[in-house]
């Protein structure tokens, strides 16, 4: 393991108030999401819409890192360039997914445990030769009746962190994920004693496997109500409740914790990044970034809907949610960059 490295690296991840891309949709999750815009199902057309976002011009400013799936790590753009090797030359880091996705979990009805350990030493060896220099795990907390029990949290925070050592083993910065769902009615003190126990348990074990935490990357749900609560919190009081659990949970060994989007709007996560980056400047051991999915990427996919001639509005409304949240990273986002963008197209 080399440990100046892996600092190296994970430091490069947060830095200079930019985030991560995650564009690791697996291939059932691209297609349901094409077949919703209307889009076509296969191969061709998933490389298709990662080479638009992987080409547009300037994405670099505002993204340290993309996350790739195997799939893509393995191909070529339509110019016949690899696709790490495109995104190295804007100047973003390439990163894998690596694990196999959650599975219901034996005796514990409506929780789940991700899969993906078998051969991952091995794997991980080889994308790190195709150009891959961090990797992703992700791990599904509900909240529901009874859940989650402590076996589920225990269950998924071992193999997080059996991951996360094999990562670093092979010089990849782990990227952990423990994603308490929004999914639900429970309201914003549940998801905070939820989110705190998960990640209290999360890093009980990283530390237990002999994970360096000055080498990884905390990616965690905001904590917010579920997406059903009668009541909806301000964003000043997801804030404050977010920022809370991480002072109490995450080490400041920690270089960085980069928010899943989550089912949230592009609007709704990056004003809550920005509030919190805004009221905590200066005064927490870690960045808080982004590492965001369909809250940067859905506005391109829905514009281009797999037409050529509407590549270039869509690399443009791709621009602009990097760049709100680039904003958000600051704590300088601000509706009105929503009512410009409308305005300019």
């Amino acid at each position: 393991m080399d440990s100046a490295r892996l600092r190296q690296t994970a430091l490069a991840m947060v830095a200079n108030h930019k985030g991560l891309l995650a564009m690791d949709e697996s291939t059932p999750t691209a297609n349901k999401r094409f077949a919703a815009a209307g889009i076509p199902q296969n191969e061709q057309t998933r490389r298709a819409y990662r080479d638009l976002i992987v080409t547009t011009a300037g994405l670099g400013r505002f993204l340290n890192g993309a996350i790739l799936v195997d799939e893509t790590l393995r191909e070529q753009t339509l110019s016949g360039k690899p696709f790490p090797k495109a995104l190295a030359e804007q100047g973003i880091i390439p990163g894998i997914k690596v694990d196999s996705g959650a599975q219901p979990m034996a005796g514990d009805p409506g929780e789940k445990l991700t899969s993906g350990l078998d051969g991952l030493r091995e794997r991980l060896a080889e994308y790190a030769k195709l150009g891959a220099r961090f990797a992703k795990w992700r791990a599904v907390i509900t909240i529901g009746p009874g859940i989650p029990t402590r076996s589920c949290l225990q269950a998924n925070a071992l193999l997080l962190a059996l991951y996360a050592a094999l990562c670093q083993e092979a010089d990849l910065v782990p990227i952990v994920e423990p994603e308490v769902l929004m999914d639900g009615d429970h309201d914003l003190a549940r998801c905070t004693e939820v989110t705190e126990l998960t990640l209290h348990t999360v890093f009980h074990h990283l530390v237990t496997q002999g994970v360096m935490l000055e080498g990884m990357i905390l990616k965690p749900n905001m904590v917010v109500p579920g997406q059903r609560a009668p009541h909806q919190n301000s964003d000043e009081e997801i804030a404050d409740a977010t920022v809370r659990t991480l002072l109490r949970t995450v080490p400041p060994a920690v270089p960085g914790v980069a928010f899943l989007s989550g089912g949230q709007s592009g609007e709704q996560a990056c004003a809550r990044l920005s509030t919190m980056n805004s009221r905590y400047r200066g005064r927490l051991p870690w960045a808080l970034t982004y590492s965001f999915a369909r809250a940067i990427q859905q506005p391109a996919m829905d514009i281009w809907h797999g037409e050529d001639a509407n590549i270039p509005a869509a690399q443009k409304a791709l621009l602009h949610r990097a760049e709100c949240a680039h904003a958000a990273r600051k704590g300088e986002y601000t509706p009105a960059m929503e009512s410009d963008q409308t305005n300019e197209g």
